[in-house]
């Protein structure tokens, strides 16, 4: 049997005894079991981290040595019908759910090492990213899950997103290489030729929009979509961020304005509130079509879907001094203000109405946001 100590960065740590023939991972799990951590990575003294699958021995562990673990954070991403759990730098991927759309990965498992970021097309497919650079697909195949006509090109990937059914991944010298439905973004050769330099992919449900290093937006997918940037194009310049409702898209420029494409009715149009959006700071964006725009004065400007938040007037006079924005997937807004009070906005239902715990939402410090409620942090007087 073999002493070894394991110990967190905390210096909280364990004595474990083991048998010689055990390997790395044997004692991660004894580790996890006594600190009572779902994820843990073993370090060895030389800080490498240590390989679970080898043998004690083959590892370099010896009898008194003492090795550090690492706490892991897990991440979840779903597809909408599976469910893939894996920490960043883990050795595996845990998948549930319906098997043809991600739910069954053990065709891959074996390649799902070192995993560094992992995106879901919502319509049943997986793309993890590796340390090498490479991504590996699971899932529904035209909806990105088949990935086997661009694999020569799945080198040295920064990024990946996801609309629906396609995947756009930016590569280390600035180009995208994009797979799945054509029709939903996974057909990018029309615009190939001006995909350099990409700094930034975003995406609707069935379309993307890259920023370019210059400042300029490329657009590919469903036209209706913001697919068609073209009657925007000569605005996009000076291009700091892009976000996305489930079928347009807004822009910052560097002067601080916006400029809105796509589903008119889902964000596409802003011209209501065009003269208002002025020194924008930050944009938040619901799934189902509405923009909030927070303004360098503190004031919030909103426009898209009116029932769904972006119709504000009701609370015009509350948003000043707004210092942070959180909203639900079904459409409603809350707004903490400079004196810790809290506005809200949109759908009722969702949480757009607060009225009965208004009185108790004073010093309020952060908002979390689930699919159609909420819950506010607050300081105690």
């Amino acid at each position: 049997m073999l002493q070894v100590t394991v110990a967190l960065p905390s210096s909280c740590s364990e004595k474990f005894s083991i048998p010689q023939s055990s390997n790395v991972g044997d004692l991660r799990v004894l580790a996890q079991k006594s600190f009572q951590r779902g994820f843990l990575r073993l370090v060895a003294a030389d800080h490498h981290a240590l390989d679970p699958t080898v043998s004690l021995q083959a590892a370099g562990i010896w009898d008194g040595d003492y090795l550090t673990a690492i706490v892991l954070q897990a991440k979840l991403a779903t597809t909408g019908a599976a469910f893939a759990l894996f920490c960043c730098g883990g050795e595996r991927v845990v998948t549930w759910g319906r098997h043809g759309l991600g739910g069954d990965s053990s065709k891959v498992q074996d390649q799902l090492k070192g995993v560094q970021q992992l995106q879901a097309t919502l319509d049943g497919a997986f793309a993890a990213i590796l340390a090498d650079g490479s991504v590996v697909t699971w899932g529904k195949a035209d909806s990105g899950g088949d990935s086997s006509k661009v694999q020569d090109q799945l080198k040295d990937f920064q990024q990946v997103q996801a609309t629906e059914r396609a995947f756009a991944a930016i590569l280390a010298d600035g180009s995208v290489v994009t797979w799945g439905k054509a029709d939903y973004g996974g057909d990018s050769s029309r615009v190939q030729g001006q995909l350099k330099g990409v700094q930034q992919v975003q995406a609707t449900e069935r379309a993307f929009a890259a920023i370019l290093a210059d400042g300029s937006v490329v657009t590919w997918g469903d036209a209706h979509s913001g697919g068609d940037s073209s009657r925007v194009q000569d605005r996009l310049k000076g291009v700091q961020q892009v976000q996305s409702t489930e079928r347009a898209f807004a822009a910052i420029l560097a002067n601080g304005s916006v400029v809105t494409w796509g589903h008119p009715d889902l964000g596409g149009d802003s011209s209501r509130v065009q003269d208002r959006l002025k020194g924008v700071q930050q944009l938040q964006a619901t799934l189902d079509g509405t923009f909030a725009a927070i303004l360098a004065d503190g004031s919030v400007v909103t426009w898209g879907h009116p029932d769904l938040g972006g119709d504000s007037s009701t609370v015009p006079d509350q948003l000043k001094g707004v210092q942070q924005l959180q909203i639900t997937l079904d459409g409603a807004f809350a707004a903490i203000l400079a004196d810790g009070s809290v506005v809200t906005w949109g759908d009722a239902h969702s949480g757009g109405d607060s009225s009965k715990v208004q009185d108790q939402l004073k010093g309020v410090q952060q908002v979390q946001a689930t699919e159609r409620a909420r819950s506010w942090p607050m300081v105690q007087s």
